[in-house]
């Protein structure tokens, strides 16, 4: 089936598109880490009318919308009296390639005090270095009754790796910016020694609690520069972590605003982490954190196990992640007959190979949602003689077998500390994912 392209339009003159894109850049910067995400989107729900459900709590059975937070993961769903057939399931991760804070990060090399990393994912090593960058994510403490999870963010940007001066590695020109990640990803904080302890303290600071009554820590360093809307004719976005939090926000805000009566299948929104790792963990798209909970919400609604599988059988998955936009430096690298325009339109994404989960099945069902809303599509196919990047889709549709689409908004530099997308974009991922539950 053809292409629709959009048409060229002054993106900057559309207000609706520009409010809907600083809407969710203003979601990004609001949420440096996964856990920070999904309370950034419990909030947006909140707001909309949906109930935090305890995850280990009976779920409801009266119409409305609700979600449930494991972590850096949130699945939220909404009910109808009416009767349904099966689940409309969209699907987006909030974690993304950074740099995370060893559990023993005090580090001391040549009179300064660094603090010690890991890398997280396949993150673009270079993109890195020079920036002003800060720390946030979640610490576990002791508590009088158990351990308790609180949420700590430093904006200030207390790290920063720099580069070394071209002075002293003059073989750059000519065989490019070599990083080993163990040696040269180290941040630095301070001056002087660091002393054993000295980042405990700090984040216990950070928790308001004593440094004794810290158990564990799931901390990142991220870029302190805001998101911001760019180009001559402002109809860009520069930001971290649009790989893939632009999905979880989009999505996020369109189930916040989705007419619930109009769907005959339950529409369901689930936004796993470690995406960037492979998917296999308890809040992964690999674990069963979403096939127990819609086990759950079918019995919940008095339907049986079998009633249950004939439910999946009449479901639909919407896997929404970012897509390669052409690259106009490096237009070699991507398959001649399948370009890719920013603000172009939402991107289908196919691989022969089941690298994405896209069949024509599943194709059909997201293209006609998009004839119908208006909605311009793309297609993106990877060169034979690249390997090909994965989804959250495959795994979910190996779990579920229920057909899966994967679609998202065209990016560059994917992997980044700082991402680039359109404006338009954000609007058209945005309706499409209401589409598909609307139409489901």
């Amino acid at each position: 089936m053809p292409d629709t392209p959009a048409a060229p339009k002054p993106v900057s003159a559309n207000t609706t598109a520009r409010k809907q894109a600083e809407d969710v850049l203003a979601d990004i910067e609001a949420s440096p880490s996964p856990y920070h995400c999904v309370t950034r989107a419990a909030e947006l729900l909140t707001a909309a009318g949906f109930e935090a459900v305890a995850r280990e709590a009976r779920l409801p059975t009266a119409a409305g919308g609700y979600f449930t937070i494991h972590g850096g993961a949130l699945v939220a769903w909404r009910l109808t009296d009416a009767s349904t057939n099966g689940y409309c399931v969209v699907g987006a991760h909030t974690d993304s390639p950074n740099l995370r804070l060893r559990a023993r990060p005090d580090v001391s090399s040549a009179g300064w005090s660094q603090v010690g990393v890991e890398t997280y994912g396949g993150l673009l090593l270079n993109s890195w270095l020079d920036r002003d960058l800060g720390f946030a994510g979640r610490v576990t403490v002791r508590g009088s009754h158990g351990p308790a999870e609180t949420l700590i963010r430093e904006d200030r940007p207390v790290l920063r790796v720099p580069q070394l001066a071209i002075h002293l590695d003059r073989e750059i020109r000519d065989k490019g910016l070599l990083l080993n990640p163990q040696q040269h990803l180290t941040p630095l904080w301070a001056l002087g020694d660091a002393g054993e302890g000295d980042v405990l303290a700090y984040v216990a600071d950070l928790a308001d609690v004593s440094a004794d009554a810290v158990l564990a820590w799931e901390l990142m360093a991220f870029d302190t520069q805001p998101p911001a809307i760019v180009g001559r004719d402002e109809d860009l976005v520069a930001s971290a972590r649009i790989d893939n939090q632009l999905s979880c926000f989009a999505a996020t805000r369109a189930l916040a605003d989705l007419d619930g009566a109009r769907s005959s299948r339950i529409p369901v929104l689930a936004l796993y982490d470690h995406e960037e790792v492979g998917s296999a963990s308890s809040t992964g798209a690999a674990g069963g954190f979403l096939a127990n909970l819609l086990e759950r919400i079918s019995a919940a609604k008095g339907v049986d196990r079998v009633g249950h599988l004939e439910a999946l059988a009449s479901s639909i998955v919407v896997s929404a992640d970012g897509a390669h936009a052409t690259h106009p430096n490096y237009a070699d690298k991507h398959e001649p007959n399948h370009h890719i325009d920013v603000n172009g339109g939402v991107v289908i994404k196919r691989n022969a190979n089941q690298r994405y989960a896209t069949d024509a099945e599943s194709e059909g069902f997201m293209r006609q949602v998009c004839a119908d809303a208006d909605i311009p599509v793309q297609t993106y196919i990877h060169r034979n003689d690249l390997p090909c990047g994965s989804t959250i889709g495959p795994i979910t549709a190996a779990e579920l077998a229920v057909p899966t689409v994967d679609l998202g908004a065209p990016q560059l530099a994917m992997h980044s500390v700082r991402e680039m997308a359109g404006v338009a974009d954000i609007g058209f991922l945005t309706g499409a994912l209401a589409g598909a539950w609307a139409a489901s």
